[in-house]
């Protein structure tokens, strides 16, 4: 697995800021968080979507592709980081 953050640099209101991925070996997103401005995170795995979060059903590009997108930054993280926003997002929705 890999695990990614990805800033997008834009002034849209209903637009994630910050999209983290966990991505398998086959280049297909395993789990996904969406991060608001407003701090609303939205989640998605392969049997849970909320808000319009949703795992792509496409390969992920790779982050040199991602950062020639003058809107993106991209980077890779650790697995500690992504399960940090992961457990924040999940539990926010599981308590509602």
């Amino acid at each position: 697995m890999r695990y990614q953050r990805v800033t997008w640099h834009h002034q849209f209101e209903d637009e994630p800021s910050e999209l983290y991925a966990e991505i398998g070996e086959d280049g297909y997103e395993r789990r996904k968080v969406d991060a608001y401005a407003d701090g609303r995170l939205d989640f998605a795995d392969a049997t849970r979507e909320t808000g319009t979060t949703g795992l792509s059903d496409v390969p992920m590009t790779s982050l040199e592709d991602i950062n020639a997108q003058a809107e993106f930054t991209g980077a890779a993280i650790e697995r500690e980081e992504f399960e940090a926003i992961w457990q924040r997002a999940t539990q926010r929705h599981d308590t509602k």
